[in-house]
């Protein structure tokens, strides 16, 4: 009912049916109103004419005072269909004719509705107005009759008779009343009320009908249409037509609603296309940068394997040359002809030194190859201790040269993380080898890894260096930007550390005070999107 009362079909049926019901009631009732005066005034006419005819029948019996005369006209006359009494009052109000006997003698009120016309005022009037002889008496029974008053004037035949003649000066002799029963007019008012209100009941649902399949065929159902149509649109159903049925303003509407669809469809299609082509750029540029940062970190990773070269170098020269003298050494011992025990016992010790320094030199060659390399950034689960480990191997050497003091401490309750090992081995090393170049005459290194949360652990690499300036910190992540002399740095090292950081969906920030040391912190979760991918 509520959906129902909210179209506009409904509101405009129910609008015109309640003015054409006010319209229609406010003609009937002044049509019946009108009616009933006019039959009501009919009805006095005829009754003063009825009034008229009875005092003049009754003339000549009373100018002769021939009673019985009076009598038999006035009972002859009130038998008649319609007339409930015919009498005649002298001026004191005695009944003196009457068509019902048991009023006759009798007197009445002056008071009474009949009298009251003329007695109203202490000295009664002589002469009433036609519009106030008649009278309207309801009864209790709710029937209604007309009273009609017809005054009786002293004639000069009525003062000059030899039988009753009365004074000149008296005007009035007496008043001739009559009363009509209203049932017949009361029953035709209300059958012409029935047979109105019947034909307007009948009127008023013929136009309804005539309304309903108006408003349905013109208002209801092209708007249905139209709110259909903008359903589809919101539905991205741009191909969807409103039908054309009439030349009306909403078949002008209907038009335009479906020229404004054809527009909406040619500027979908057009941002469609070129939604698709900037997805296709996007893509491509995407693909362009992540070769672009590829080869940053290989140029990176080629350039912190230059540095650790130098060192490298001097950590294989020694064991070599270590190697070197002992096996010449060993060689002149077994060229003697007699080798003791104690000899064959050096021999020993001194070929098992030269196989610990060939194992420690192929483990730097080793480590080195594996750093060089050029690997797939494979995310897998790796041990973050073991990966620290093998970056320190790498620089220890690095650390011994400035006189580094190394500090662990790892407190990992799990050091298994997904992500790419060589990745963050190449970072770890690029901070490492930074916060050792901090530090060109000693210092100490710290290196520690905690869990940061149940999802998320950190890495903090501290030096005792120099620090870094609060004005550049915001720069140092920046590609090129470095602060090192001309030829030691492209500035790529720390961006490239972003960028792999980034890349494990990790922070790293920095915390530094100039002249008592940096502090990077990097915080990685153990879990990371890159699993799905």
């Amino acid at each position: 009912m509520k959906t129902l009362f909210n179209t506009i079909s409904f509101r405009l049926f129910l609008t015109l049916l309640l003015v054409m019901g006010v319209l229609l009631g406010t003609y009937i009732y002044f049509t019946l109103q009108s009616q009933e005066e006019h039959m009501m005034t009919y009805l006095k006419i005829n009754s003063s004419r009825l009034s008229d005819f009875i005092k003049g029948s009754t003339r000549y019996g009373m100018l002769l005072n021939r009673r019985e005369d009076t009598h038999q006209i006035i009972n002859r006359l009130g038998i008649e269909p319609g007339i409930e009494v015919i009498r005649v009052f002298n001026k004191k109000g005695e009944i003196m004719f009457s068509s019902l006997k048991e009023e006759i003698g009798t007197s009445v009120d002056m008071t009474a509705e009949a009298c009251y016309v003329c007695h109203a005022a202490e000295k009664p009037i002589e002469s009433v107005p036609e519009k106030s002889r008649a009278r309207i008496v309801t009864r209790p029974d709710g029937h209604r009759s007309l009273g009609l008053i017809n005054p009786i004037k002293n004639e000069v035949d009525c003062s000059t008779a030899n039988c009753h003649a009365h004074p000149s000066e008296t005007k009035v002799l007496g008043v001739l009343d009559i009363k009509m029963s209203l049932d017949q007019l009361d029953q035709n008012i209300q059958e012409a009320q029935d047979q109105v209100f019947a034909f307007s009941i009948i009127i008023i649902l013929l136009i309804n009908i005539v309304s309903a399949i108006f408003i349905r065929q013109l208002v209801h159902k092209p708007v249905h249409q139209l709110i259909d149509g903008a359903k589809a649109i919101s539905e991205k159903n741009l191909n969807y037509k409103i039908p054309i049925t009439s030349k009306t303003e909403i078949g002008e509407l209907a038009d335009a609603f479906n020229d404004m669809t054809d527009k909406l469809k040619r500027a979908y299609d057009e941002i469609k296309d070129w939604s698709i082509s900037l997805e296709n750029k996007v893509d491509e540029k995407t693909d362009e940068l992540k070769r672009a940062h590829a080869h940053l970190i290989q140029i990176e990773k080629m350039a912190s394997l230059g540095q650790l070269s130098a060192t490298v170098a001097h950590e294989l020269n020694n064991p070599l040359e270590g190697i070197i003298t002992l096996t010449k050494l060993q060689v002149k011992r077994l060229n003697k002809d007699n080798l003791t025990k104690d000899d064959y016992e050096n021999i020993s010790q001194d070929l098992n030194f030269v196989a610990e320094e060939s194992l420690r030199c192929g483990n730097i060659v080793k480590n080195l190859l594996l750093f060089s390399r050029q690997q797939v950034e494979e995310f897998k689960d790796s041990n973050l201790a073991q990966i620290t480990e093998r970056s320190i191997m790498l620089i220890a050497h690095h650390m011994q040269m400035h006189d580094i003091k190394l500090v662990r401490d790892f407190k990992l309750t799990n050091p298994i993380i997904f992500c790419s090992a060589a990745q963050i081995q190449q970072a770890t090393i690029a901070l490492m080898i930074n916060s050792i170049e901090a530090m060109p005459s000693s210092g100490t290194l710290t290196i520690k890894m905690f869990d940061t949360d149940a999802d998320h652990i950190s890495i903090q690499i501290t030096d005792t260096g120099h620090g870094i300036q609060s004005e550049i910190q915001e720069q140092i992540f920046e590609p090129f930007f470095t602060t090192k002399e001309d030829g030691k740095g492209v500035g790529l090292g720390l961006s490239v550390v972003y960028g792999i950081v980034n890349a494990h969906k990790g922070k790293i920030t920095v915390d530094s005070v100039v002249g008592q040391g940096t502090t990077f912190n990097i915080v990685l979760p153990r879990e990371n999107k890159n699993r799905q991918t």
